[in-house]
């Protein structure tokens, strides 16, 4: 029997403001698990993403997104804890 590949770590992509669980399964799809993944792709390449994705996600914006994903990354995470 052939096992299954495992499924990549990955990090609650949520926590970022403006990310919620259909943009975070989006990013998943475009192979974004965590924030390090998130942290490294560009504002073009995530308003690409998002575009693709159809109308229900032309007004996210992914500015502050890999800003916040190197916060995460190095434990102080903007959104960590919400009032």
């Amino acid at each position: 029997a052939a096992e299954e590949p495992p499924k990549p770590a990955s990090d609650d992509l949520t926590i970022i403001e403006g990310i919620g669980p259909k943009i975070a399964e989006l990013l998943n799809q475009n192979n974004i698990y965590t924030f390090a993944q998130l942290a490294d792709t560009s504002v073009p390449d995530l308003e690409t993403i998002l575009r693709g994705a159809g109308s229900r996600f032309q007004t996210a914006n992914p500015e502050t997104w890999p800003r916040q994903a190197r916060l995460a990354v190095s434990g102080s995470v903007a959104g960590g804890t919400r009032p």
